[in-house]
């Protein structure tokens, strides 16, 4: 569930295709976007079992520890985009405003956070040109945890 009023349109990020984006301010801190229809969670390992694992797994994210959804019909919050410096925190499924954002902005995450523990995107960071590659369950809960507790102070 996407709580701010928002629009899907061409993204700002060279070669990303379409992105998320604000209609209206969203406080840092701020919850951006919340799980709200989540039928059922997988293994990684499973998923790669899938005879069809090359196309579910660009629909794969992480929720916590070695469980991910598939979300292969792409709903509006699978327009958010990767980002190093993000404008979007990902907690455990929800995305906090990482600073205060402007209505048009364009809402973005770390997609390490999201991916299976050393997987590496098949593309690479826009602005940096780094390699993205998933974190460890305990680095990603670390990493976002100090970060929520940073823009809750």
């Amino acid at each position: 569930m996407i709580l701010p009023r928002y629009h899907i349109g061409p993204s700002t990020i060279a070669g990303a295709g379409k992105g998320l984006f604000l209609d209206e301010p969203v406080a840092r801190g701020r919850i951006v976007t919340a799980p709200d229809d989540i039928p059922r969670v997988h293994s990684f390992d499973d998923i790669l079992a899938s005879p069809d694992a090359a196309t579910l797994l660009p629909a794969t994210v992480r929720w916590f520890e070695d469980r991910y959804t598939v979300s292969p019909d792409w709903p509006d919050e699978c327009y958010i985009n990767h980002a190093f410096a993000p404008t979007g925190l990902w907690h455990l499924g929800f995305v906090f405003a990482a600073a205060d954002l402007a209505a048009g902005t364009e809402i973005t995450v770390d997609y390490r956070h999201l991916l299976a523990p050393g997987q590496v995107e098949d593309f690479r960071d826009a602005d940096s040109g780094g390699e993205i590659v998933g974190f460890t369950w305990a680095e990603s809960l670390r990493a976002s945890t100090h970060a929520l507790a940073a823009l809750l102070t």
